[in-house]
């Protein structure tokens, strides 16, 4: 028996580093066990940073995909309904643009009143667009709806050479100040405000830079292009929010 103390004994003295290296060892397991956790921490919480990026992508995706299909109906509800009053409209394939042909509003050329025999039909046009407007919060979808002036390419010299810029913007001008004057407290346009806090409803002029016919050589083809069109926008995500959301996904790859 002796003999086995002395041999293990002898082992230990002959091994001075064997006790020294398990210790290290351990020692070491620990640390790896102990950063394996920590990762796995900072994986986790990488992991719910990057779920709820997903989730806000998602969510701005479903609020583009309503406001499209908000843009959608105000605009084929307003041509149907002013297609029961006999007022012939029609809808961008693009589902963007209402436009009101020029037999309508009987800008002739060179002219931009709106003529006393057109005001009643101009009224009811704008009276439609607020009722299908002011509808379940659909303005909240809103950022901004152009009335839009457009002429044929003929050359105008008047408007103290604006030329056909000032009367296409004029003849836009025309509609909504007339709308100002007739329509009803609560179905003015001008009130509209979208959710920036700026109106909604803004006036432009195109002149002859955005013609719906390829040629403008017959009378029909030139009292095409004189027309006012309603453009709609929706709300979309601003350049500053996706920089916030490329940052952010910057900052956790890093």
């Amino acid at each position: 028996m002796s003999f086995h103390r002395r041999g293990k004994s002898q082992v230990d003295e002959e091994n001075p580093y064997w006790m020294s290296f398990a210790d290290i060892m351990s020692v070491l397991l620990i640390i790896f066990i102990l950063a394996s956790v920590v990762l796995i921490v900072q994986l986790m919480e990488i992991r719910e940073q990057l779920e709820e990026q997903q989730q806000e992508f998602t969510e701005e995706i479903q609020m583009l995909r309503q406001a499209e299909e908000v843009r959608r109906t105000i605009l084929h509800e307003a041509a149907e309904e002013l297609q029961r009053r006999g007022i012939r409209v029609s809808v961008s394939e693009n589902d963007t643009v209402l436009s009101i042909p020029n037999d309508i509003l009987g800008f002739e050329t060179a002219e931009f009143d709106l003529g006393p025999q057109y005001q009643d039909t101009a009224t009811q046009i704008g009276n439609v667009l607020a009722g299908v407007i002011l509808q379940d919060d659909r303005v909240d979808y809103l950022d901004t709806v152009f009335v839009e002036g457009h002429t044929d390419n003929r050359p105008y010299q008047g408007m103290m050479g604006k030329g056909n810029w000032g009367l296409s913007a004029f003849r836009a001008i025309s509609l909504w100040q007339h709308w100002l004057e007739v329509l009803p407290e609560g179905r003015r346009l001008d009130s509209l405000i979208n959710q920036d806090g700026h109106p909604i409803f803004s006036v432009s002029g195109y002149a002859e830079t955005r013609p719906v016919t390829e040629f403008q050589d017959t009378d029909a083809e030139l009292r095409a292009n004189r027309r006012i069109d309603i453009r709609f926008t929706i709300r979309r995500p601003t350049v500053e929010d996706y920089r916030a959301v490329q940052d952010a996904f910057a900052g956790d790859s890093q």
